[in-house]
């Protein structure tokens, strides 16, 4: 995956709380989707295709976003990955909301996107610094130093496990982490072959080859 490390431009406010998967990435016939036209696709476009103007992906100042701001219980419903791959397609590296759903937080961190939560005054204060800002000033997500600075004049700090810290920058998922320790691993099993060597028999092996 896309390694993170710090990211700089619009904050896009969307401040309202359950917003659910089926919402980010509704659920489509396609082997192939355009994931960057699915988000939020029945709230960007109305039923005839065209644009709605007032959504706020859809204004001049947040169609290049790269934050998303939310309130509570962000990405609830149902365990869908593709929400994460859509918002990824679109260019939104962070999300910071006051809460998320266990799983859709988990797809953002195997998937290159950072999910961000505030305590309940620096989150009421960062919306209405990104609401006054309306788009014309950025804001930078600094996973390094683990800082929101902008759009404002404050600087925020948030805090991550240090395990999905290194993962995200890095750019390592679950298999990532895992291949990462292959030489280990690898030398691991060629010890237990010569202290364990029964286990590498396998029993009735005609029958399992058949």
């Amino acid at each position: 995956m896309q390694p993170f490390d710090r990211v700089t431009g619009p904050a896009a406010p969307l401040l309202e709380d359950d917003i659910n998967t089926d919402q980010i990435a509704p659920a489509i016939a396609s082997f192939k989707p355009d994931y960057a036209e699915l988000l939020f696709a029945r709230r960007r476009r109305n039923a005839q295709g065209a644009e709605i103007p007032d959504f706020v992906l859809n204004r001049a100042p947040f169609r290049k976003a790269c934050v998303l701001v939310a309130r509570n219980n962000f990405g609830s419903g149902s365990s869908r990955e593709s929400a994460v791959w859509a918002l990824a397609g679109f260019g939104i590296r962070v999300v910071v909301a006051r809460s998320f759903a266990d799983i859709f937080r988990e797809n953002c961190l195997k998937n290159g996107l950072l999910p961000i939560s505030l305590d309940a005054g620096d989150a009421a204060s960062f919306e209405d610094e990104v609401v006054a800002a309306d788009g014309a000033t950025p804001c930078t997500v600094d996973l390094v130093a683990q800082t929101i600075a902008g759009p404002g004049p404050k600087t925020y700090r948030f805090s991550i496990a240090p395990a999905e810290r290194e993962a995200l920058l890095r750019g390592l998922d679950d298999i990532g982490l895992t291949l990462d320790a292959l030489a280990s691993i690898v030398a691991w099993e060629e010890q237990m072959k010569h202290k364990q060597p029964w286990l590498q028999r396998i029993p009735n092996a005609e029958a399992v080859q058949r």
